[in-house]
């Protein structure tokens, strides 16, 4: 079973601090968005994080949690896609070139506020992802009531539910209903 790149886990962290099933939100407010940020080390935790800064995390995790629900079936929100993008775009990148056995690298700008710079460092995330091919295997469970992200381990990147004892059971036992109701 591929174990999940750090990309990997730091994108799937990022889009399940929302939880749609329990309606619970990690990062609901800036002062709790500058803790996770700073306990993943991607932000000091005495940094303030203002109105416009919030309101770009929100929508750049709202982004990449619609772009992780495309390798199971779900059409993206487009508004929500373009408003990432918005937010990418404002986030300048730098290669390094490398040196010795050390490969180029995208970093964040230096001249990047700090916020700012943790976004970037997740976008970077997410462009290693779609660069190495990894990103088809970090899913958004099609249950509608779910939409937990989740690395897939299944050898052809074929696991479709975050699990299927819960949340492909009800997606069958529906579609099951809906054929016996007919």
């Amino acid at each position: 079973m591929p174990e999940a790149p750090a990309a990997a886990l730091l994108v799937q962290a990022f889009v399940n601090t929302v939880d749609v099933e329990l309606g619970t939100d990690d990062v609901d407010t800036p002062a709790r968005l500058g803790a996770w940020l700073a306990e993943q080390g991607l932000l000091d935790p005495d940094v303030p994080i203002g109105p416009t800064e919030f309101t770009a995390a929100l929508a750049l995790r709202a982004g990449l949690r619609e772009r992780l629900g495309v390798p199971v079936g779900d059409a993206p929100d487009p508004d929500l896609l373009r408003r990432a993008d918005e937010v990418t775009r404002t986030l300048p990148l730098v290669v390094e070139l490398g040196h010795d056995e050390h490969p180029a690298i995208l970093v964040p700008s230096p001249e990047l506020p700090p916020l700012q710079r943790a976004l970037a460092k997740l976008a970077i995330a997410w462009s290693t992802l779609v660069g190495s091919g990894e990103a088809t295997r970090l899913k958004r469970c099609p249950e509608h009531g779910c939409h937990w992200v989740f690395w897939d381990v299944s050898k052809n990147r074929s696991r479709r539910w975050c699990s299927m004892r819960v949340c492909g059971n009800r997606t069958k036992a529906r579609r099951y209903a809906a054929r016996h109701a007919e």
